[in-house]
C-alpha cells in the first residue's frame, strides 16, 4: 500500500470548487430574477463578499501579530529561484488569500459558512442549530421575518431534513408566495444529500405550484447530479431544459462542462461548449437506455431515476410562451463566455484532455476580449504548463501575472511546490515554500502537507519535526495522509520512539480512519517489524471506531506473514469474524499466498476450498503460488490437481504457474509431462519466458537430449536478448556431464567473454575438466575463482578443495578450510568428505582418522571442530590449529575423550609440549582411559621433546601388549626415535613391527584401506542455481 505526494491537480480542483461556490451570485448580479425582492437580498449577500476584508481591517493588530510570527522552519539551498523585490502586492487580496487556519480565527462562523447577519436572524439560526423543534421556534416570529430573511433561514440549515421542515413551514404561512428562489434551495439541498426521491416530488410540487424553473435551477441540478458522478442522468437536465424553452446561460454551459471534464468526457464537454458559442444545443449522441439504474441508483427506490427522468419530468412544469420566444431569439445567435470562472474551466477542461494548445488559445482569447484575469485563471494556466513538463512557462506566466497586478495566493505557491517536486527539483519546491511568508502569506494544509512528503522524501528529519512544531502551535493537527510518511521517515532512521508519539498525538486530536492505521501498520510490516505492526493494530480506538476494518486485518497478516508468524496469522485470521469483520477476497487470497509461501500446503488448501466456498474467485496469483508450493515440497501430482481445478474455474494460467509445473517435472526427470506442459502452454498463446526455456533445457539435458537442448538454446540466442546465465549454465552442465568438453569450452569462453561468468559457471568448467582428468586446467580454473571473488559460498568452496585435494595440493586445501571458516560458513558433508580424504592422503594416523569420523558421524559435541583441527596439524598450520583448539577445549568438564586426544596431538606436534602434557593430566584426571589416539599424540610430543625414556615407556607397554597392536602407532614411536636421534632404536621397533605383522598380532578389519569409503564425490560439490 503505498501513499503519494499531494497532487497539484488536487489543488487545482480545490480552487476550482472555490470559484463554483461564487457562481451563482455572479450570476444573480449580472441576470434578472423574477422575484425582486429576492434579487435584492442575493445582490447584497454578494457584496457581502467583503466582509471579511472588512473585518481584518477593523483588526488589524491582530493580522499584524500573526504575520509577523517567525516560521519554525529553516530551509537553505545552493539552488535559487528569482522573486521580483519590486511587485506591487494589493493587501486586500493577500487578505482573501490567508490560509484557512487564519481564517478560522477572524471570521464568525456557523456550520462552516460566513455569517453577517442583524437582528433576530442570529438568534433564530441559533435556535434552529441547537434546538429540534422548528416549527415551534418559527410560529414565535410568525409575520415578523421578511422574504429576504425566510431565505436566509432555509439557505443555512445544516440537514436536509431540517430545510423540509422549514420549506412545509413557511408554504403553511397565510401570505406566503412560493419562488424559485425557495425551490432552488431546497432542491440543491436534497440533491447534494442525495436524496432522489424527495427531489422528484419537490419537483413535482414546484411545478403544481407554477413555479417556473430558471437558468439557476437547472445548473444547480446538473451540478447535484453530476457531482454523484450520475453524468448522464445530468444531461438529462439540460435537454428537459431545452424542451421547456430555456437556453443554458453561461454558468449553466460552464456547469455543464465541468461536469463532463470531471468525468472524462472531454470530447463531448468541448463539443457543447462550441454548440453553445453558435446557439446550439443538442444531444443526439446521449443515450437513454444506456443509463444503468442498478450501478447509480438503489433497485429498492419506488420510482427510479431513468422512469422519472422519462415519464414524469418531462410531464411537469409550467410552459410559458415568453420562454420560447426567448429561446427561439437565442438559439442560433453567436456568443462567448464573458466570466473569467467559464475561461478557467474550460483550460482546466483542455489541459486535462493533454490539448495544451487549445488551453493556450483559450487564455489568449479571454486576453484578447477583455475579461478580467484573476489568480484562480492564472493558477489554473500554471497548473497546466507545469503539469505538461514546461515548467519555464509556467515561471514565465507567474511573472505575467505580477506584472498585471494580480498577486499570487497560497494556492498558487503550492501548485510550484507540487511541480518541482514531481519533477524532483525539491530545493526549489522547498524555496516556494520559503517565499510563502515573504509575500506576506501563511502556509495552508495543503502547503504543510506537500513540504512534509518533500521533506520525507530528502531524509530531513529535523526540519519534519520543525514543521510538526509549527503545525502544534498553530493549535492544528497533521493532516492524516501524512502520518505514514513521517512515521516510515522515523522508523527508518530508528527513532521508533518517536513515530510512537506522532500516532499518540494524531489520536488525541481526532479518530484516525482505517485506511490510515493500515499505511501507519503497512510501514512496519515492510520492515518486518509485526510486533510495531500489532501495536498500531491492537492500540485502543476512539468510542466511535471499535471495529477493525478488513483493510486492517489483511495488513496484520502482511506482517505476520513476512515475519513467517504463520500460527499467529491462522489465529488472528480463525477470531476475526467473532469481532464482526468478515474476510474479503483479498484477504484469502493473501493467507493462501503466505501458506504457500512457507510450505504449509495442507492449509493452504483447506483455504483455497473454503474460498470458494464463500463465494470467491481466487486470483492467478493464489493458484500460481499454492502450485509453486506443491512444486517445492515434490508433490507433483497435489500441483497437478490444482491446475485442473484452476481450468475449470476460469482462471486462465499465466507463464508462472506453466513454469513452475514445468521447471518441478524436469527437476524431477519427469520429461513427458514437462513437455505435456510446454505445449498446452504454448497452445493457449502464453508464450514462453527465459526461465520456463531454461527449465525445459533442464529436462532435455537430465534426459540426455542434446539436440533438443540445443534447439531451445539456439531459440533463445536468436530472441533479443538472448540466453540468461541460467540457461548457458545448463547448457554448460549438460555438457560437462557429457563428457563433450569442447562444447563446454565454447561456452565458457564467451560467457567469459562477455563478462557475464558467473561462479556456476566457473564450478561447472572445473568440474568438466576433473572429470576429464584435466587436472592442470582444473587448477588453473580453481585460481581464477579464486582471484575473481567467486568464493561466497560453502559449495564453492569445496569444488575448488576437491579440485586441489585431486592434484595433491594439500595445504592450499587447508588455507582455503580456514577461509571458509573466517567467513562463517559452515561445512557441511561434502566438506567433510573432502577433509577425511586430505588426512587420509596426508597419511594422518588411521586409528585418528576411524575415531573422528566415527564422533562426526555420531553428532558428537565439538566433532565437526576436532577433525578441522585435525586437518590444520597435519599440514603443518599450526596456528590455525592451536587457534581452533582454543574454541573447544576450554570447558574441561563432559568432553570426550577423542576431544582430547586432537588437542594432545595439536599442541604435541606444534612444538607446545608442555601444554599438551597438561591437557593430558586433565583427561586422566576426569576419569578418561588413554586409548590408541592418546598415545599417538604422546608420542608425538616426546619426540618433539627429545624424551627418550617418555617414548621407550609407551613402546614398552606396546610391546608387551598392555596397548593393542597399532601399525600408526607403530609408525608414530619410528618418527619420535628419530626425532629424538636414536635412529637405532627407530629401526629396532621397525623390525619388532614386521614381527607383529607376521605372527599377525595386527586386526586388520579395525584398520580398513578403502578408497571408496573415504573419498569424496566431486558430483556432491558441483550445483547449479535456478
Amino acid at each position: 500500500m503505498m501513499l503519494h505526494v499531494h497532487s497539484s491537480s488536487g489543488i487545482v480542483r480545490e480552487q476550482e470548487n472555490r470559484h463554483n461556490r461564487t457562481q451563482a451570485s455572479l450570476r444573480l448580479c449580472s441576470q434578472p430574477y423574477e422575484y425582486e425582492p429576492q434579487q435584492v437580498f442575493f445582490r447584497s449577500s454578494f457584496h457581502s463578499l467583503n466582509f471579511r476584508r472588512l473585518y481584518l481591517q477593523a483588526h488589524a493588530s491582530k493580522f499584524t501579530s500573526l504575520r509577523e510570527n517567525q516560521p519554525l522552519l529553516k530551509i537553505g539551498s545552493n539552488t535559487t529561484i528569482k522573486f521580483d523585490s519590486g511587485v506591487r502586492v494589493f493587501a486586500r487580496v493577500k487578505l482573501r488569500c490567508c490560509s484557512k487556519a487564519l481564517g478560522s480565527r477572524l471570521k464568525t462562523t456557523m456550520n462552516g459558512k460566513r455569517k453577517g447577519h442583524a437582528g433576530v436572524l442570529p438568534i433564530i439560526l441559533l435556535s434552529l442549530a441547537t434546538e429540534s423543534e422548528a416549527e415551534k421556534i418559527l410560529d414565535s416570529y410568525c409575520g415578523q421575518l421578511s422574504a429576504k430573511e425566510l431565505t436566509v433561514i432555509l439557505t443555512e440549515q445544516s440537514s436536509w431534513e431540517k430545510v423540509i421542515r422549514v420549506f412545509e413551514w413557511m408554504k403553511l404561512q397565510k401570505d406566503y408566495v412560493p419562488n424559485v428562489i425557495h425551490y432552488n434551495v431546497v432542491l440543491r439541498t436534497l440533491g447534494r444529500a442525495r436524496k432522489w426521491d424527495e427531489l422528484r416530488l419537490c419537483w413535482t410540487e414546484m411545478a403544481k405550484d407554477g413555479v417556473l424553473p430558471t437558468n439557476n435551477t437547472y445548473g444547480m441540478l446538473v451540478d447535484v447530479y453530476g457531482k454523484a458522478g450520475l453524468t448522464k442522468e445530468a444531461l438529462l437536465w439540460i435537454k428537459h431544459m431545452k424542451v421547456r424553452g430555456i437556453f443554458p446561460d453561461e454558468v449553466t454551459m460552464s456547469t455543464v462542462v465541468k461536469v463532463l471534464k470531471d468525468a472524462g468526457e472531454y470530447e463531448r464537454a468541448d463539443r457543447f461548449y462550441k454548440e453553445w458559442c453558435t446557439g446550439k444545443i443538442t444531444f443526439n449522441d446521449l443515450d437513454l437506455d444506456s443509463i444503468c439504474e442498478t450501478n447509480t441508483i438503489s433497485s429498492s427506490e419506488p420510482l427510479s431515476l431513468k422512469q422519472f427522468l422519462l415519464t414524469e419530468l418531462f410531464r411537469t412544469g409550467a410552459r410559458s410562451p415568453s420562454r420560447a420566444v426567448e429561446f427561439s431569439e437565442a438559439e442560433g445567435s453567436l456568443r462567448k463566455p464573458r466570466l473569467a470562472s467559464t475561461y478557467s474551466t474550460l483550460i482546466d477542461m483542455y489541459g486535462k484532455a493533454g490539448r495544451l494548445q487549445d488551453a493556450v488559445d483559450v487564455f489568449a482569447e479571454m486576453l484578447k476580449s477583455g475579461v478580467t484575469l484573476d489568480t484562480f485563471t492564472f493558477n489554473t494556466m500554471i497548473f497546466i504548463c507545469g503539469n505538461h513538463g514546461n515548467l519555464g512557462e509556467a515561471e514565465a506566466l507567474r511573472y505575467k501575472m505580477e506584472e498585471r497586478g494580480i498577486s499570487p495566493d497560497v494556492k498558487t505557491f503550492n501548485i510550484f511546490i507540487s511541480l518541482y517536486a514531481n519533477a524532483g527539483n525539491t530545493d526549489i519546491a522547498l524555496q516556494y515554500y520559503k517565499r510563502i511568508r515573504e509575500f506576506g502569506l501563511f502556509p495552508d494544509d495543503a502547503s504543510r502537507r506537500s513540504i512534509l512528503f518533500i521533506l520525507c522524501k530528502k531524509r530531513m528529519v529535523h526540519e519534519v519535526e520543525a514543521v510538526l512544531k509549527e503545525i502544534e502551535s498553530l493549535g492544528m493537527h497533521v493532516d492524516e495522509g501524512c502520518l505514514p510518511v513521517v512515521t516510515e521517515l522515523y522508523v527508518s532512521e530508528g527513532l521508533m520512539e518517536q513515530a510512537k508519539i506522532l500516532l499518540e498525538k494524531s489520536q488525541l486530536t481526532g479518530g484516525l480512519s482505517s485506511k490510515t492505521y493500515a499505511a501507519i501498520m503497512d510501514v512496519y510490516a515492510n520492515r518486518g517489524l509485526w510486533a510495531e505492526a500489532e501495536d498500531v493494530f491492537s492500540c485502543e480506538r476512539d468510542m466511535f471506531r471499535q471495529r477493525r476494518t478488513v483493510l486492517e486485518y489483511n495488513v496484520m497478516f502482511k506482517a505476520y506473514g513476512k515475519a513467517k508468524l504463520y500460527d499467529k496469522a491462522f489465529s488472528l485470521f480463525k477470531g476475526m469474524k467473532s469481532q464482526g469483520t468478515w474476510p474479503d477476497e483479498c484477504t484469502y487470497n493473501s493467507m493462501i499466498q503466505m501458506f504457500s509461501g512457507g510450505d504449509l500446503v495442507d492449509q493452504a488448501k483447506k483455504l483455497l476450498t473454503e474460498m470458494q466456498d464463500v463465494g470467491f474467485k481466487p486470483s492467478c496469483l493464489t493458484y500460481s503460488a499454492l502450485i509453486a508450493s506443491f512444486v517445492r515440497v515434490s508433490k507433483l501430482c497435489d500441483a497437478a490437481d490444482v491446475f485442473q481445478e484452476m481450468l475449470k474455474t476460469g482462471v486462465k494460467p499465466n507463464e508462472v504457474v506453466y513454469g513452475s509445473l514445468i521447471d518441478g517435472f524436469a527437476e524431477a526427470g519427469h520429461f513427458e509431462e514437462a513437455m505435456n506442459y510446454f505445449r498446452m502452454m504454448e497452445d493457449s498463446g502464453v508464450s514462453a519466458n527465459q526461465i520456463i526455456l531454461t527449465s525445459m533445457i533442464k529436462a532435455y539435458s537430465k534426459l540426455g537430449s542434446v539436440e533438443g537442448a540445443k534447439h531451445l538454446y539456439d531459440k533463445m540466442k536468436n530472441t533479443g536478448t538472448g540466453p540468461d546465465i541460467i540457461a548457458s549454465n545448463s547448457m554448460l552442465n549438460m555438457y560437462a556431464t557429457l563428457g563433450m568438453i569442447s562444447q563446454a569450452k565454447l561456452i565458457f569462453r564467451d560467457l567469459r567473454q562477455k563478462g557475464r561468468a558467473d561462479e556456476v559457471t566457473f564450478a561447472t568448467i572445473m568440474y568438466a575438466y576433473m572429470n576429464m582428468g584435466m587436472l592442470s586446467e582444473a587448477i588453473g580454473i580453481a585460481e581464477e575463482i579464486k582471484q575473481s571473488g567467486f568464493l561466497r559460498d560453502c559449495m564453492t568452496f569445496n569444488l575448488v578443495m576437491a579440485c586441489y585435494c585431486s592434484n595433491g595440493k594439500l595445504v592450499e586445501c587447508g588455507e582455503l578450510l580456514h577461509e571458509m571458516v573466517d567467513m562463517k560458513l559452515l561445512p557441511n558433508k561434502s566438506t567433510f568428505r573432502i577433509l577425511f580424504t586430505i588426512l587420509r592422503k596426508g597419511d594422518f594416523p588411521a586409528e585418528a582418522i576411524r575415531q573422528l569420523k566415527s564422533s562426526y558421524i555420531e553428532g558428537k559435541d565439538h566433532g565437526s571442530d576436532a577433525v578441522i583441527t585435525s586437518v590444520f596439524s597435519m599440514l603443518g598450520l599450526h596456528a590455525y590449529a592451536l587457534e581452533s583448539c582454543e574454541i573447544f577445549i576450554k570447558p574441561t568438564m563432559g568432553l570426550h575423550s577423542f576431544v582430547y586426544n586432537v588437542a594432545i596431538y595439536a599442541y604435541g606436534v606444534s612444538g607446545d609440549t608442555d601444554k599438551a602434557l597438561n591437557i593430558f593430566m586433565k583427561m586422566i584426571d576426569v576419569g578418561l582411559k588413554p586409548d590408541v589416539f592418546t598415545y599417538l599424540g604422546l608420542v608425538v610430543c616426546y619426540g618433539k621433546a627429545r624424551s627418550v625414556q617418555g617414548i621407550e615407556r609407551i613402546y614398552m607397554r606396546l610391546k608387551c601388549g598392555d596397548i593393542k597392536h597399532d601399525e600408526s602407532l607403530y609408525n608414530a614411536i619410528i618418527d619420535a626415535y628419530k626425532d629424538a636421534g636414536r635412529g637405532d632404536l627407530a629401526y629396532l621397533v621397525r623390525q619388532q613391527m614386521r614381527l607383529a605383522k607376521t605372527e599377525g598380532d595386527f586386526d586388520e578389519e579395525q584398520y580398513p584401506n578403502s578408497e571408496t569409503e573415504d573419498s569424496f564425490d566431486e558430483d556432491e560439490c558441483l550445483y547449479s542455481k535456478s
